[in-house]
């Protein structure tokens, strides 16, 4: 738990959550006060229509919908920005974590070579890290490997 949380911190994830939440904030806020507006019309419809029972109405609940329609597309933005901001975070955390291995990896090598096993205990190893690195470099993002379905 701890861990998962520092690293969060050190790979700049909770900036990043910050900033997500206060861009959902901001939406809904809009979104919000477009309904309460959207319904204040209908209210006032409403009202025109039964003090008047027939007139003006028409423009009432035109600006009552216009509101409402335009509160539906504010959060229909924002879901669709929302997924593909996601889907662009789940990238760069896959890249991060790539970056973040291969570092550790270079890190232990010294220890390996110093250790009794010498060569042999790092030839294993080495060599799978390298493929592992070359079949991430080949197999780029588009080209069907991605099984999430996203």
């Amino acid at each position: 738990m701890l861990t998962s949380l520092i690293a969060g911190f050190a790979s700049g994830e909770t900036a990043f959550a910050l900033r997500r939440a206060k861009r959902a904030g901001i939406a809904y806020v809009a979104a919000g006060i477009a309904g309460l507006c959207g319904l204040g019309f209908l209210v006032g419809a409403a009202y025109v229509w039964a003090a008047r029972n027939w007139g003006e109405i028409e423009a009432a609940v035109g600006f009552g919908l216009g509101f409402l329609a335009l509160a539906g597309i504010i959060l229909a933005v924002h879901s669709i920005a929302a997924r593909s901001r996601a889907r662009e975070d789940k990238q760069r955390r896959s890249s991060e974590l790539a970056a973040l291995g291969m570092t550790a990896a270079a890190a232990i090598v010294p220890t390996l070579l110093r250790s009794k096993g010498g060569i042999g205990a790092l030839l294993g190893p080495l060599v799978a890290l390298v493929a592992y690195a070359i079949y991430r470099e080949n197999s780029g993002p588009g080209n069907g490997d991605d099984v999430s379905g996203d």
